[in-house]
């Protein structure tokens, strides 16, 4: 991991000592234990600052997107490049103004799966190879990466960016997975009444804060719909029929785009497992017309794009 922020840094300010971009968007070391956060950098000496490990779990195609007009790099591990195919694709990043700096991902830890078997408050983490050192004032243990992945990551088939223009490190092996949708079909087994309460679980204890849409490449909107005002499609408030609302069309918004890359899960502070709205549709997308999100700029989304092919069982 050392030699891969090293040679980010090194990429990172090459480009910026060479003119070839205005700025390069990467992680910095946030002020506590597990926290990395979103930096852009603009000259050399700042490169310094650029860091990458298993906690880099927000995704920085959302901020490339803002940076709409200027030439750009974007540190970007599988699920971040899926993403910035998306927005060229649709429009929001010019390609000849992306230097991507593709960087294989072993996988993101649960933050929220560390500080719950830690009981305590962190006060230290580190990184050795597939081996985590986390602290806290009464304690500290060793624990196996792999047993504290998030579950997007544990299901991740593209830990290797399918775009860059250059390459970090070696790609590390793609997973195999005789069933990559293990948790939607658990909720497609429930009854009707057992999903529905399954939802109704799932955001009670929901805050709106809209953390999750803040946090999400795909929300790029100049007004959400949340925040429409003529007519006003969603209340403002707390009442349970607007929360739900909200988290349903939100993820009916991110049908065909989604690429599972748990950002929404990393940045809700209620720990809410958001994911669960939007694997059902990356489920579908997959099952009726072979698609999965971010793969190549040469095809828009299902959604997206009409043919006379497409599966029309649903009408009656």
């Amino acid at each position: 991991m050392d030699t891969c922020i090293q040679k980010i840094r090194e990429i990172a300010g090459d480009l910026l000592e060479k003119g070839e971009v205005e700025r390069v968007i990467g992680f910095a070391e946030g002020s506590i234990p597990m926290a990395t956060s979103p930096v852009a950098i603009s000259t050399k000496e700042d490169a310094q600052k650029l860091c990458f490990s298993s906690t880099c779990g927000l995704n920085l195609a959302n901020y490339a997107s803002k940076e709409k007009g200027k030439k750009i790099a974007v540190v970007a591990k599988g699920c971040d490049s899926r993403n910035l195919v998306t927005h060229i694709v649709e429009n929001q990043i010019d390609r000849d103004n992306l230097y991507i700096i593709g960087v294989p991902c072993p996988g993101m830890v649960d933050k929220f799966k560390i500080a719950a078997e830690m009981g305590g408050e962190i006060t230290g983490f580190e990184e050795a190879g597939d081996t985590l050192i986390v602290s806290t004032v009464d304690d500290k243990k060793e624990l196996n990466k792999q047993d504290y992945l998030r579950h997007n990551c544990s299901l991740c088939t593209h830990k290797n960016p399918v775009l860059f223009d250059v390459l970090v490190g070696e790609e590390v092996e793609e997973q195999q997975l005789d069933n990559a949708y293990p948790d939607v079909d658990a909720i497609e087994a429930l009854t009707a009444d057992g999903r529905w309460k399954h939802f109704e679980e799932l955001t009670q204890n929901c805050i709106r804060c809209y953390a999750c849409r803040n946090a999400c490449p795909l929300c790029y909107c100049p007004t959400c719909f949340v925040d429409e005002s003529g007519p006003q499609w969603v209340g403002k408030g707390q009442d349970k029929t607007d929360v739900d609302t909200f988290h349903f069309l939100r993820a009916f918004h991110c049908a065909g785009r989604c690429t599972d890359c748990g950002a929404c899960v990393e940045a809700c502070p209620m720990g809410i497992n958001v994911r669960d709205f939007t694997r059902k549709l990356n489920k579908d997308a997959q099952d009726m017309f072979g698609w999965e999100a971010g793969l190549t700029i040469d095809k828009r989304p299902p959604l997206d794009a009409y043919s006379p092919d497409d599966p029309n069982d649903f009408i009656k």
